[in-house]
């Protein structure tokens, strides 16, 4: 119990003090009616040290005020999923996984798309009882679908989802859920014979090895990511993939500048100068010339060029506002750039900027760089 709450609490960097009156506010927006502040120091004490179980009233508050799901507040493990009770039962779920592919993945990739919209402009913790049941209900289907025609369909769906429930889980700072994700994303690819999804699903999964102080393996990850059948990739994905080396590589150290500076010229040279924004055979990617320039500035202020501060100026002007979590990045990394620069006053600006809208957004993992610039200041 204590490896759950508290440990969730503590990586959002809330005091119980905190954490009483957010569900305080929470409650009162929805017309909940929950205990008293004095009463919850006690509960949320009691939950935190095992002597008092949550329960379904409150974990209702908790697991969206948080983005954790049932058993991470819990510290328990996943319930295993209802298995079908006889043939009949099994039968009927079959029949019914047998329409989906034409009846309901169409439904499946709407919801996908509201939640990333979502997710996008509100961050993510609030989206956790939403992304676990859609997730759900994708295995269900899935689990029941018989033949290769009518799975491929719904384990696209779920291959793409379950990657955005990842880096959803992965900004809430839930590591383990993050990377079980991924392998969830990685295994209905390949069921979808998708080498597409199965590239995006590695390379974002190598952000998860990074973060943990893994990074030379990440830098490997996303490379083999690029070697799963590159001739069915398509352009802009693997010019996505090769930014995020670039990037990977500026994060390993100062032995790895020039396996950076050559990745991001890669991704320039693959971007298609089409003028779209996203991938028209996969919808979980989104790069153009504007997101090209906001990560190029963020691996050369990793490099600590001082060229990243036009990039990243460029980028912040041209910045789409619905894109709060990236925008937050881009206040982080011109941080970064004027501390190089010993521009103190100027980092301070761009580091409260970026505070306020991780802040806004929830996002546990930019707090943790925000934290981290703090401590340069």
């Amino acid at each position: 119990m204590a490896k759950g709450l508290k440990a969730i609490r503590t990586a959002r960097g809330w005091s119980q003090d905190r954490l009483i009156h957010e569900m305080r506010r929470f409650a009162e927006q929805r017309l909940l009616d929950i205990a008293s502040a004095a009463s919850l120091k006690t509960y949320v004490s009691e939950w935190e040290n095992g002597r008092r179980t949550i329960t379904d009233r409150y974990a209702a508050v908790l697991r969206p005020l948080l983005g954790a799901t049932d058993a991470e507040l819990r510290g328990a493990d996943e319930a295993p999923e209802p298995q079908a009770d006889g043939y009949a039962d099994l039968l009927s779920r079959i029949d019914a996984a047998g329409s989906l592919s034409e009846s309901m993945v169409p439904s499946f990739l709407a919801q996908t798309e509201l939640l990333r919209t979502m997710d996008r402009q509100m961050g993510a913790t609030g989206l956790v009882d939403q992304m676990n049941g859609h997730l759900a209900a994708m295995e269900e289907a899935l689990t029941f679908a018989v033949l290769p025609g009518t799975r491929r369909p719904i384990a696209t769906a779920l291959a793409g989802a379950s990657t955005l429930a990842a880096w959803q889980a992965l900004d809430a700072g839930a590591v383990d859920r993050a990377w079980r994700r991924y392998e969830l994303a990685k295994k209905a690819a390949q069921d979808a014979e998708s080498p597409l999804y199965l590239a995006h699903a590695m390379g974002e999964q190598a952000y998860v090895l990074a973060d943990a102080g893994r990074p030379q393996l990440a830098v490997e990850l996303v490379r083999d990511a690029q070697r799963s059948h590159p001739e069915r990739q398509s352009p802009r994905l693997r010019a996505w993939l090769a930014a995020a080396e670039a990037e990977l590589c500026a994060a390993t150290g100062p032995e790895m500048e020039s396996a950076a500076r050559s990745a991001l010229e890669r991704a320039t040279g693959l971007l298609p100068d089409d003028g779209e924004v996203r991938d028209a055979d996969m919808l979980s990617i989104f790069l153009n010339t504007g997101h090209l320039s906001r990560w190029r500035g963020n691996v050369l202020a990793k490099l600590g060029d001082a060229s990243a501060m036009e990039e990243l100026y460029a980028s912040l002007r041209s910045a789409d506002e619905t894109f709060v979590r990236a925008n937050s990045g881009i206040h982080c990394d011109l941080t970064q750039a004027h501390l190089a620069r010993g521009e103190l006053d100027e980092a301070r600006t761009h580091l409260q900027k970026a505070r306020l809208l991780a802040n806004r957004t929830g996002s546990v993992r930019y707090r943790r760089r925000v934290e981290l610039l703090t401590g340069r200041l």
